[in-house]
Formats: structure tokens, C-alpha cells, sequence
């Protein structure tokens, strides 16, 4: 890629999984990446638990609100990661998508949230290392 990729995370809630993703990724790429992240229903607020769990590895994601997934987003975005939101993630030729199979932290607590951040952690620094070796 000649430009700065786009990295488009989508979960139903945009609460959990997916702000913890683009937390990773804005945390371990730094400006390199252009991070958005949306969901199918979103959410009022962030879930609690993601928050805390990604504040015990030094992550902030207390200024992200969960946002609806738009149609102009998907289509702007190099990589759509989605995270169970099934159909309602538009598909679009010529873009690199991975369906992540991860568990829903909603109504769960830190303590399990904690693996799933981790999780996230490793497939995010799978993606950045997949984008380096396309630049």
C-alpha cells in the first residue's frame, strides 16, 4: 500500500472487542494506521470492563463513543475486521476482510475480559505485521 492504511474494526456494539482493537492498534502503530471502528447496534456508552482491562496495560479508551457502522466508512477502509456483526457488514470488492472469532466481554467482568484483550492484542500485532509486509 503507497498510502496510510485504513483499518476498519466492527462489532455489533462498537463497546468491547472492537474499541479494544482499535485501541491496540492505535497504541501499537501509532500514526502509521488510520483506526476506525464502528458497530452493526451500537452501544450508549463503552463497556466498563474493556475499559478497565485496557487501562491495566497502560491503553485509554475512555474518549471513544461507540459509533454506527456507515456504509462510506467500510467503503473508505483498506481492512474491515469484524467481530461477530454476521450481515450487517457490507462487503465490497478488492478489500481484505477477517471475520475474528472472539467472545463478547458484554456482561462479563475484568477478570474475563482480560484474555480477550490479550487475544485481541496478538491478532492486531498479527495485522500490523501482515500491513508491513505490504507496504
Amino acid at each position: 500500500m503507497s498510502h496510510k492504511p485504513s483499518v476498519l474494526f466492527v462489532c455489533v456494539h462498537n463497546a468491547g472487542r472492537s474499541q479494544m482493537a482499535a485501541g491496540w492498534l492505535r497504541h501499537l502503530a501509532g500514526d502509521t494506521v488510520e483506526v476506525r471502528s464502528a458497530g452493526s447496534a451500537p452501544a450508549e456508552t463503552i463497556n466498563p470492563a474493556a475499559v478497565a482491562a485496557m487501562r491495566e496495560v497502560g491503553i485509554d479508551i475512555t474518549d471513544q463513543t461507540p459509533k454506527l457502522l456507515e456504509y462510506a466508512t467500510a467503503e473508505s477502509s483498506d481492512v474491515i475486521v469484524t467481530m461477530g456483526c454476521g450481515d450487517a457488514c457490507p462487503v465490497f470488492p478488492g478489500k481484505r476482510y477477517e471475520d475474528w472469532k472472539l467472545d463478547d466481554p458484554a456482561g462479563k467482568g475484568v477478570e474475563a475480559v482480560r484474555g480477550i484483550r490479550d487475544d485481541i492484542r496478538t491478532r492486531v500485532q498479527q495485522l500490523l505485521a501482515d500491513l508491513a509486509a505490504l507496504a
